[in-house]
């Protein structure tokens, strides 16, 4: 087993990843954009670059870079990269950003398509706007993916703005190859000794409450899900999730994982009302255990997580193991 570690000034339970030791074999990847435009092409050009060197046969759709309004082409377009995708069944499929507009073409995918590229051998990875097509996958048929790494930001990150990150990069390759086994990471006193097991899913907050009462929305019960977001106000933030557990979906799970909630700013009316708020009013709402620090979200670091896998979650003082 080994461990990934951000820093090295980073204490033994850092956030980390977990996996076996097999020889790796030469893996294609495919590059999509099934959301929002990108940025510029060099970022795209630059991640394709950073994961040829982990080993990967990299390839970018011919769509990629296509742009209409805010969106990587028009529906159509993003929707034959999908399905373009699916029917070549690559060893990845890693979204070049997320952004919004996946939602858009949830009624039109062909998800039987989609779940026969994962059954032989697909591994789809993204978050944020993702969401919607993993969520979705699993709702369709419980085809699992990856919670994970998006090319441009991730990947295409400038050596000026920091990189690839660490643990980002190996728990990565390590998922793809198999040979990942679990994530571990430190959360708050009070949770020693929980133990569960359930159907782990979940993903950007606001792409999952925006499936709920759709025909998209995976129906896990006893799961352990896990949710992050970005440039939302910890009212917002509690607002969704008083919509999970009022419409009776929190209160069906095991466990509630907190990653990342990043990039919002504090008003004046706040008056002392934060995310930490948030998360001591929902516990006191509902006996279900929710565990902060997940790394994962909006965030450099972050590991990559089996979408509709059937994992066990182990907390031991303050140090959590995921594990499937």
């Amino acid at each position: 087993m080994t461990s990934h570690h951000a820093h090295p000034d980073h204490d033994e339970h850092g956030p980390g990843c977990a996996c076996g030791h097999e020889p790796p074999a030469a893996q294609t990847l495919h590059l999509f954009s099934p959301a929002g435009a990108l940025p510029s092409a060099p970022v795209l050009r630059r991640a394709a670059k950073r994961l040829a060197g982990l080993g990967f046969e990299v390839s970018i759709d011919e769509s990629a870079l296509a742009r209409q309004q805010r969106f990587a082409g028009d529906d159509d377009t993003r929707l034959a990269a999908i399905h373009r995708i699916a029917e070549a069944a690559p060893s990845v499929a890693m979204a070049a950003r997320g952004g919004y507009g996946t939602t858009r073409l949830l009624d039109r995918l062909d998800w039987a398509l989609l779940a026969r590229s994962v059954e032989q051998g697909t591994r789809w990875v993204g978050h944020s706007d993702l969401t919607a097509l993993q969520l979705g996958m699993l709702a369709h048929g419980g085809a699992r993916s990856w919670a994970g790494p998006l090319a441009a930001y991730d990947f295409g990150r400038s050596d000026a703005d920091g990189g690839v990150d660490e643990v980002t990069e190996g728990c990565f390759v390590e998922a793809m190859r198999g040979e990942l086994e679990a994530v571990g990471f430190r959360t708050e006193a009070g949770f020693d000794g929980l133990s569960a097991k359930g159907t782990l899913w979940g993903g950007n907050l606001t792409v999952l409450c925006s499936l709920l009462g759709t025909p998209h929305w995976p129906r896990i019960r006893g799961g352990v899900l896990f949710l992050e977001d970005v440039a939302e106000h910890p009212y917002r933030v509690e607002r969704m999730l008083l919509q999970l557990l009022q419409a009776g979906v929190l209160g069906a799970q095991k466990a509630l994982l907190l990653g990342s909630f990043t990039e919002w700013k504090p008003v004046k009316s706040d008056r002392g009302y934060k995310l930490k708020t948030v998360v001591e009013y929902l516990r006191a709402q509902t006996g279900v255990p929710i565990l902060t620090g997940l790394p994962f979200g909006h965030v450099p670091t972050k590991v990559t997580l089996p979408v509709g896998a059937k994992v066990e979650l182990l907390v031991q003082g303050r140090d959590v193991l995921v594990g499937w």
